[in-house]
C-alpha cells in the first residue's frame, strides 16, 4: 500500500506532495528501476534536469509505472547554456521529446547565470510555453531575492517555486522568508546534505532517538514544519520509504530551533552562491 504523503498547492493552482524523489545520478534500467519502486511506495513528485541527462530514464519509468501519467508530478530544468529565448523554447522541447512526454508538471530555470544576464529572457520562455501547454507551472532555482524581484518588475510574473540548498547546515532563513511573503514556494535540494556531516551530528541524533527516528527522518521533517517540500534521492527501496515515513511524529518548537541553529555562514556545501556562480 502507498504511503499517504501531503500536499501544498502552488501559487498558480497546482498542487504538489511536500516530499518528492530526486534523481541525480539515477540513470538507465537501474534509475528506471529506482524511480518505479518509488512511485510504487506513493512518492508521485519525480525532479529531473536537462543537466541529469535522465530525463528519459524519467520518462520510462513513467511509462512502466502502473501509476497513470496524471497522478504524476515530473519536473526538469533549464540549463545556463540555453538562457536566450529561442534556445530556451528548442531546449523546452527537447526536454519533452527526451521524457517522450506531452508536458511537464513543473519547468525550472536550473541557475539564474547572472553573468550571462539572460534569466529574463529565459523566464519568458518558460511563461510562453506554459501558454502553449508545454507546462502545468513554471519556477526557478537558485534564485535571489533580486533575480526573482526582477523577473516580476520585467515580466509581472513570479514563479511557484524556487528550488534552493537547504539542509540544517544552511538553512535559509531570511531566503525563505521572502518566498512566504510573495508566496512562492521553497523546494530544498539536497535536504540531507547529500550525506554529508549532517548525518553524523551528534545533536539531530539525540533528537532521532527521543522520537524512535533516523537523523534522516528527523531532517525531512525539519524540512516539512519549515513549510518547504525536499527531494531527497535514493535508489534504495528501505530508504525512499524511509524518507517520506515521516508524518507519524512531531518536531517540537524547541526541537525546530536546535536545528535550525545548526546553520553556517558557510554552510553552502560546494560554495554555490547564486550571487556569482554559474552553470551551463
Amino acid at each position: 500500500m502507498a504511503t499517504f504523503i501531503p500536499e501544498v498547492t502552488l501559487n498558480d493552482g497546482l498542487t504538489i506532495p511536500v516530499v518528492g524523489l530526486g534523481t541525480y545520478k539515477l540513470k538507465g534500467n537501474e534509475g528506471v528501476h529506482a524511480i518505479t519502486n518509488a512511485i510504487d511506495l506513493g512518492y508521485r513528485l519525480i525532479d529531473s534536469a536537462y543537466n541529469y541527462e535522465n530525463e528519459g530514464t524519467v520518462g520510462e519509468a513513467v511509462r512502466r509505472s502502473s501509476v497513470p501519467r496524471q497522478e504524476l508530478l515530473i519536473t526538469s530544468k533549464l540549463p545556463g547554456r540555453y538562457h536566450t529565448y529561442d534556445q530556451a523554447v528548442t531546449t523546452i522541447q527537447e526536454s519533452l521529446y527526451r521524457a517522450n512526454l506531452d508536458y511537464y508538471d513543473l519547468y525550472l530555470i536550473h541557475w539564474p547565470n547572472p553573468k550571462q544576464d539572460h534569466y529574463v529572457e529565459a523566464w519568458q520562455a518558460l511563461i510562453d510555453a506554459k501558454k502553449w501547454g508545454l507546462i502545468r507551472s513554471i519556477g526557478v532555482c537558485n534564485f535571489l531575492p533580486e533575480h526573482l524581484e526582477r523577473l516580476k518588475k520585467e515580466t509581472g510574473v513570479l514563479p511557484s517555486m524556487n528550488q534552493i540548498e537547504l539542509h540544517p547546515f544552511f538553512n535559509q532563513e531570511a531566503q525563505r522568508k521572502w518566498h512566504a511573503e510573495n508566496n512562492i514556494v521553497t523546494e530544498s535540494w539536497s535536504p540531507l546534505g547529500r550525506a554529508n556531516a549532517v548525518l553524523q551530528n551528534e545533536t539531530i541524533q539525540e533528537i532521532a532517538d527521543k522520537h524512535e527516528k533516523t537523523i534522516s527522518q528527523v531532517i525531512l521533517r525539519w524540512h516539512y514544519q519549515l513549510g518547504a517540500v525536499s527531494i531527497p534521492k535514493s535508489a534504495s527501496p528501505k530508504r525512499q520509504l524511509e524518507n517520506i515515513s515521516i508524518f507519524d511524529f512531531f518536531l517540537s518548537d524547541s526541537e525546530m530551533r536546535t536545528i535550525s541553529a545548526l546553520t553556517r555562514a558557510d554552510g553552502r556545501l560546494q560554495n554555490q552562491d547564486p550571487a556569482v556562480y554559474e552553470e551551463f
